[in-house]
């Protein structure tokens, strides 16, 4: 029997439209409407659009992107840019745009206190919602929802202890994407060949170079810098 080959230039029914990316009952519609609700100004989010350059993005959509992406577990700011280009849930939430790595870390690094006040409200409203199982602004997560959900009501009274888990997990989190973007700071895109490779001609041209010298040499590695 022959193996089921893809085909890369086949016609696909891939929604046209952004907005049919994701279905009606994917969670990622509750972070958009949740943030779309917020008063960025009152938050100490800076909105002037007389002020943006030509590569300026709205604060809301950096915002939308990193609160769902730390929801999730994506720290580091150029996964969250890969998350963009590979993810139909990022594409729609952020509607198609592509700020690269460093405009989403300095967005972070300038809007430190604001972005924690925002996860901090996003954990009570997950709660209200039932967002709990995954989200790992949560530390554990099925504790959580054993306690919150009793007669399926919530109060702060009841969950505060948890409140204080999760502010305290934010604050973890908030410096531990400072840091991996720090480590990370010399490295690449995850999402761009380096120039010289991004023609197919080249690409395949130093993949046949690379084969060749792994033939000969006989080694399983070889030197990334050549």
């Amino acid at each position: 029997m022959a193996y089921i080959i893809g085909n890369r230039d086949q016609n696909t029914l891939f929604p046209p439209v952004i907005q049919d990316y994701v279905g009606k009952e994917d969670p990622v519609r509750a972070y958009d409407a949740f943030i779309e609700s917020l008063d960025l100004q009152e938050m100490g989010f800076e909105i002037n659009a007389y002020k943006a350059g030509a590569h300026e993005y709205h604060p809301r959509a950096l915002l939308k992107l990193i609160v769902y992406g730390y929801a999730y577990g994506e720290r580091s700011s150029r996964r969250l840019e890969r998350a963009y280009y590979h993810n139909l849930s990022f594409m729609w939430l952020v509607s198609g745009i592509k700020p690269d790595y460093r405009t989403i870390s300095r967005f972070r690094r300038e809007n430190k206190e604001a972005i924690k006040q925002v996860l901090n409200q996003n954990v009570k409203f997950c709660i209200e919602i039932g967002l709990i199982a995954g989200n790992t602004l949560f530390i554990d997560g099925s504790k959580f929802r054993a306690n919150a959900s009793i007669n399926n009501t919530w109060d702060e009274k009841k969950c505060g202890k948890y409140l204080e888990i999760a502010e305290k997990n934010i604050e973890r989190i908030m410096e531990e994407a400072e840091r991996i973007d720090k480590e990370e700071d010399s490295k690449g895109s995850l999402v761009k060949l380096k120039e010289e490779l991004q023609s197919n001609e080249k690409l395949q041209a130093k993949v046949k170079e690379i084969s060749k010298k792994l033939k000969e040499s006989g080694k399983e590695k070889i030197n990334t810098t050549e």
